[in-house]
């Protein structure tokens, strides 16, 4: 037994630790919370991690996923977070997959491990990690934040309650932000990525009593943890384990990064942000209006008329994508959102 265990091993006995170091854990995301988990998991000697991601390392991410580094800026995350673990703790063995976790792909991907980390930020993915954990019979540690706060459960399909006794369904686009449109603290991610991992860890081992059948709420502000109880049913786990996996998911909004040449903008904020400051050439067509009536904006159906790409934009991209999405399912094509909105736009300017 190596010497970088022997505290560990006082703790929790030789048997426990040889059942971590035989352990396979897959962690979907090295982000926020797959930081301090991936870190503290590699820590503790599991065996072999799947580490599974299709972003990149960028600069605004480096407050709060604290696996990566400066010179990581640019390089895929799966990547930079497995150099980590390996200058860390060089006997764990990391398989990266550096692409995204899918309704086609997740049953092949998490096939064969014991544990599944979910450490993502959006609710479709969250609902394939929960769709093949359930299949597979594996126990899912799921941690979310928003602001200054933060939620943690673990599920296990067949001995506690699944991801969809709390979310039966993802919400609509734009709904609920992410992490990069609401903001998000560092200690906050580090407090709620640890405390996955030790739930991992009572799974491998079978020590103490995993969260299942509870909500663990952290409210950061005041520092305070509470548990509400979660039920499970039958009848949510019997449609999981009997549905196809969808086809066809709601509409997928098309976002973009620059705005490109000759587009024409439309600023769907509160008439008072877009006269404050707003990107020159655009027009104001609040979110309120667009989803308050049933046809199109008669500015978005000229606008669709005149050659050149449409795009949308908000404060960050939440409002902008919400208004993408309803001019969709109305029928109206060759829109995009400005991903990040006018606050990244700014910031790149800067």
């Amino acid at each position: 037994m190596s010497a970088r265990y022997r505290r560990q091993v006082s703790l929790i006995g030789t048997t426990n630790q040889q059942k971590l170091q035989g352990a396979h854990i897959a962690v979907i995301g090295a982000g926020g919370l797959g930081s301090p988990a991936l870190l503290y998991l590699a820590g503790a000697g599991i065996g072999r991690i799947k580490l599974i991601d299709d972003d990149v390392v960028d600069q605004s991410n480096l407050h709060r996923q604290v696996i990566h580094r400066e010179d990581s800026v640019g390089v895929p995350k799966a990547e930079s977070a497995a150099a980590q673990i390996a200058a860390l703790n060089p006997e764990v063995s990391v398989s990266v997959v550096r692409e995204r976790l899918t309704w086609a792909n997740a049953l092949a991907l998490l096939q064969g491990v014991d544990v599944v980390l979910d450490g993502t930020d959006n609710f479709d993915t969250r609902h394939v990690v929960s769709f093949a954990a359930a299949r597979l019979g594996i126990p899912h540690v799921w941690g979310s934040i928003l602001g200054h706060e933060a939620q943690m459960s673990v599920f296990w399909a067949g001995h506690g309650p699944i991801y969809e006794d709390l979310f039966p369904a993802p919400p609509g686009v734009g709904v609920v932000p992410n992490c990069a449109q609401a903001g998000v603290l560092g200690p906050v991610v580090g407090v709620v990525g640890s405390a996955m991992a030790m739930e991992a860890i009572k799974l491998v081992t079978g020590l103490g009593a995993p969260l299942m059948g509870q909500l663990g709420y952290f409210d950061s502000l005041t520092g305070m943890w509470e548990y509400v109880p979660v039920t499970g049913s039958e009848t949510v786990l019997e449609r999981v384990l009997a549905e196809d996996p969808p086809r066809q998911a709601r509409v997928v909004v098309a976002e973009v990064d620059e705005i490109p040449a000759g587009a024409t903008l439309i600023d769907v904020r509160e008439p008072h942000e877009h006269s404050a400051f707003a990107i020159e050439g655009s027009v104001n067509v609040p979110l309120p209006e667009i989803l308050s009536m049933d046809g199109v904006p008669e500015v978005v159906a000229g606008s669709v008329d005149k050659p050149g790409p449409v795009v949308l934009y908000c404060a960050g991209g939440v409002r902008s994508a919400q208004a993408v999405a309803a001019l969709e399912e109305r029928g109206v094509r060759g829109l995009s959102s400005l991903r990040g909105g006018i606050d990244r736009w700014l910031e790149e300017r800067a």
